[in-house]
């Protein structure tokens, strides 16, 4: 026999999530640590990151006369004041909060935790250091990613970062250089404005946020980029990036165009983000020594999670890959929906993720959020399969709630097939989009018609009626 019936590499939130399923399905479980609980999400990443947002977002919020003052609300002596170490320390609390919360789930639910790192010796093996070896009768990798330096950038730590050093927020630079805009270099740019930063991003590709539906993208510059002074280059590569010394130096950026390779400009700042994206964590494992072969480190599947040889290549058996690792979606709660899904395969319940139906979120004031495919995708879609493509959009600036908070920039776009009444796509910017585009993820996963849905009653009032305006409006039902 084997030592357990499930050994779970990576104890991220795809990792703890597998292991909360195994033990609900009576599964013998133990879990490698590796290097912390809790993984980047926790501890380098979503977690840290809402309470810096949260924190400045108090003092923009509260900065902004204009909108007090048509509340009839007034600041003696005029702007807050913050400090930059208490704000740090908000992040690190909610860190070890929330980290121990994992731990504490785990332990109680019998989750044996090794603290240790382990590689892949082959079928149900695992090598955790010292000749010592953990088998299992099914093993799942979710060892999760890594911050993505581009060549040519040169990281300190100090004056050139990640987000890994950034969410620490060992100081407010006066004026920082951000490289990307996707999520991460956007809630960056949110937290360093509202702090008192000026921002620059450097985004390679042509459009800016390339993550957003185009339509929104344009809007968030307009809500979130503009006012703040925020300015931008698009097409343009950082192909060197020289630290400088705090207070002492600048940091040099040198950049070229995207396309042509021709210098563009040198730009001298404060403070560099590097915020291009993430790659697998996968070095460690030593995978390549069993004869699986990565995509750059990325571990091929197949729809069940299991791993594959190479890519489109043979299963290896009793070998499953959640979360970031595999490189489907990298989210938090995509990886702990693959745990789930692994465990449901691994008890012989054949299981597949519905991708297209989990929404993403960038937590901006106001927040981003989305669903599905943008409205280039579907307008494609539609001509290949000969469909018609419905649009319905819904204005925040309707509805009563966000008028009472004085918050009423934004809209709801819902993209749908005229022909079948099912949701393709949703994208949401506005005051708390983040919660409000779960209801069309879960009505787009339940394949739920929107003419069901423009029929549901929303409460009054509430923000969710803005959603209720889309669904209406697609069926050419007036909400107003």
């Amino acid at each position: 026999g084997f030592d357990y019936d499930v050994a779970i590499v990576g104890a991220g939130v795809g990792g703890h999530g597998a292991a909360l399923h195994a033990r609900a399905m009576g599964l013998k479980t133990c879990i490698l640590t590796g290097a912390d609980v809790g993984g980047t999400c926790v501890n380098r990443g979503c977690v840290p990151s809402k309470a810096l947002l949260a924190a400045s977002g108090r003092v923009r919020e509260m900065s902004n006369e204009e909108h007090l003052e048509s509340m009839g609300i007034t600041i003696p002596g005029g702007k807050p004041s913050y400090d930059r170490q208490g704000v740090a320390a908000h992040a690190a609390q909610l860190v070890a909060k929330v980290r121990g919360g994992l731990e504490g789930s785990m332990q109680r639910l019998g989750v044996e935790m090794i603290p240790k790192l382990a590689a892949y010796k082959g079928p149900n093996t695992l090598d955790i250091g010292n000749g010592d070896t953990v088998t299992a009768q099914d093993i799942i990798l979710a060892p999760g990613s890594i911050p993505f330096v581009p060549p040519g950038i040169e990281t300190d730590g100090k004056t050139v970062f990640t987000s890994d050093e950034a969410l620490q927020l060992e100081h407010i630079p006066e004026y920082i250089a951000i490289i990307g805009s996707g999520i991460i270099g956007l809630e960056f740019s949110d937290v360093y404005t509202a702090l008192g930063s000026e921002v620059t991003l450097i985004e390679a590709l042509d459009d800016l946020m390339p993550a957003f539906d185009r339509e929104i993208a344009r809007l968030a510059e307009r809500i979130l980029l503009t006012p703040r002074g925020i300015d931008y280059r698009t097409g343009v590569f950082a192909s060197k990036v020289t630290p400088g010394e705090l207070g002492v130096k600048p940091v040099l950026i040198e950049t070229i165009d995207a396309h042509t390779k021709e210098p563009v400009e040198k730009i001298e700042v404060d403070a560099v983000l590097v915020a291009t994206g993430r790659v697998a964590n996968t070095k460690a494992l030593k995978l390549e020594e069993a004869g699986i072969e990565t995509n750059r480190g990325i571990i091929q599947v197949n729809e069940y999670m299991q791993v594959l040889d190479k890519p489109d290549g043979n299963v290896v058996p009793h070998l499953y890959c959640i979360g970031d690792a595999n490189g489907i979606q990298m989210l938090a709660h995509t990886a702990s929906t693959q745990g789930v899904s692994a465990i449901e395969n691994i008890c012989g319940r054949s299981h597949i993720v519905d991708h297209d139906s989990i929404p993403a979120a960038c937590f901006t004031h106001p927040e981003v959020a989305q669903v599905g495919i943008d409205e280039n995708k579907a307008k494609q879609m539609a001509q290949e399969q000969g469909f018609e493509l419905g649009k319905a959009v819904s204005h925040f600036r309707a509805n009563s709630k966000a008028l009472a908070e004085g918050e009423s920039d934004g809209i709801v776009k819902l993209l749908f097939n005229k022909d079948t009444e099912q949701i393709l796509g949703a994208h949401i910017i506005g005051l708390h989009a983040a919660d409000l585009i779960q209801e069309i993820a879960n009505a787009k996963h339940a394949k739920t018609s929107i003419r069901d849905l423009a029929f549901t009653t929303h409460t009054h009032p509430t923000l969710s009626e803005v959603v209720d305006g889309a669904f209406k409006e697609a069926v050419g039902m007036n909400a107003h």
